[in-house]
């Protein structure tokens, strides 16, 4: 019986044995299969860039391996004689990869047959028309112009329009501008962008991004509106304001573009445009408005009540005509600003009814030290807010202020309201 039972106990291993070789085998395949996954992606990423960037702009590709420091990415120069020899001279067509990262062309002799001509399309789709096109009387004058004549020169907008009759969409394509000016005096470059409004209403506003350095940016961005009824587009206004980003300060403002849409007919399909770049009209009347304020001091609770009623004849802040005011309220102590208040915005009215209270803690007794600043500004989401009037109010302000300011101080417990002009902001 003793050597049955061996057997068996060594019958009984074999399965353990074979298990563990088993194991330690699926284990070996599994690393050898993961390593040979690993050898091919490598050899993959040596082939091809580690990562691809596809920009913005139609057809180009940016490989990061295959850029200069020195050169921009783009065609020889026999290929580029190929390509013209081969290119149809009623052809529209524009060369992409002669662009530089930001997209931008380089700086070439004017051509007046490709000044108009911005991308390659097919008359089946549509039919595209241009007006006010670069003439060659106009080309010849431009090089006879003075230096001081170039300076006014603000540069030109290229832009195009079409209408989506399926979608009920407005679509407008910015393409580029070209020659704009410096606003960097150390780098003789800018950092140009675009902000576009649709007039009056001022409910579309977009702008396009930042390219850095250059004079002739190509932003080829388009924007669609929808639901804008085809019906309403001959109302419409569009306001293009070119400027170059600032990083430190304000952006300058280059200048900008209106278009009245009225007479425009986009039934026909797209329309490109261009326009010449004319300095902002800044639109300030010599009057900047008037504000009634109403004032309370309370000396037993030492709590300043101000109410902000009513605003009436204020400025044109912008092409529509129309502003989108609101107040801002200051408190000073010692020339040291403690509390800020504002209202709410009132939408395309140069004659704005607010009627807001707001109640200021004072911290010493007596108004001696104290003043307010109102300050009347013009909404824009697009951008920093314009100031349209300034207001102060204090024991040392002069006319109707001062005066103001001395009744509310002999008559406390007392609301006193009175209007005020507006000074420059």
């Amino acid at each position: 019986m003793a050597p049955i039972s061996a057997s068996r106990e060594e019958f009984d291993e074999i399965p353990t044995v074979v298990g563990i070789f088993s194991a330690f085998g699926l284990v070996f395949t599994v690393s050898l299969f993961a390593w040979i996954c690993c050898q091919r992606k490598s050899s993959k990423s040596n082939k091809t860039p580690p990562y691809k960037f596809v920009h913005v702009l139609k057809g180009v590709d940016i490989y990061p391996e295959n850029l200069n420091s020195k050169k921009k990415f783009g065609a020889d120069d026999k290929s580029e004689a190929k390509s013209k020899s081969v290119m149809p001279k009623n052809s529209l067509h524009l060369d992409l990869e002669k662009r530089d990262l930001n997209g931008n062309f380089p700086k070439t002799t004017p051509k007046i047959q490709s000044s108009p001509n911005l991308e390659n399309l097919t008359p089946k789709h549509f039919v595209e028309r241009e007006k006010d096109s670069i003439s060659p009387e106009s080309l010849k004058s431009n090089t006879s112009l003075s230096s001081e004549e170039k300076q006014d020169k603000l540069g030109t907008l290229f832009f195009s329009l079409e209408y989506n009759f399926e979608k009920k969409a407005f679509v407008v394509n910015i393409k580029e501008a070209r020659g704009l000016p410096a606003m960097d005096e150390q780098s003789m470059t800018s950092d140009p962008y675009i902000k576009m409004t649709i007039l009056p209403e001022k409910k579309h506003k977009v702008k396009t991004r930042v390219l850095r350095k250059t004079l002739d940016p190509a932003f080829d961005e388009t924007f669609t509106f929808y639901g804008i009824p085809y019906s309403q587009i001959q109302d419409l206004i569009l306001h293009f304001m070119i400027l170059s980003f600032d990083r430190f300060s304000r952006d300058d403002i280059i200048g900008e573009v209106l278009i009245p849409l009225e007479g425009i007919e986009l039934s026909e399909g797209r329309m490109l445009m261009n326009r010449e770049i004319i300095k902002r009209n800044v639109r300030k009347s010599s009057g900047r408005g008037e504000l009634l304020i109403s004032l309370c001091y309370q000396s037993t609770t030492n709590t300043l009540t101000v109410v902000v009623l009513k605003a009436r004849h204020l400025p044109k802040a912008d092409v529509s005509g129309l502003s989108d005011p609101y107040v801002k309220v200051n408190l000073y102590h010692a020339k040291k600003r403690i509390s800020k208040k504002k209202t709410h915005v009132k939408k395309c009215t140069p004659n704005a009814v607010f009627n807001e209270l707001f109640v200021f803690d004072i911290p010493c007794e007596g108004l001696e030290d104290i003043s307010i600043e109102f300050l009347v500004l013009d909404s824009d989401r697009g951008s920093r807010n314009e100031i349209i009037g300034r207001l102060t109010l204090g024991a040392s302000a002069e006319g109707t202020s001062g005066e103001h300011w001395k009744e509310i101080c002999e008559y406390p417990r007392r609301q006193i309201a009175k209007w005020h002009m507006l000074c420059d902001g």
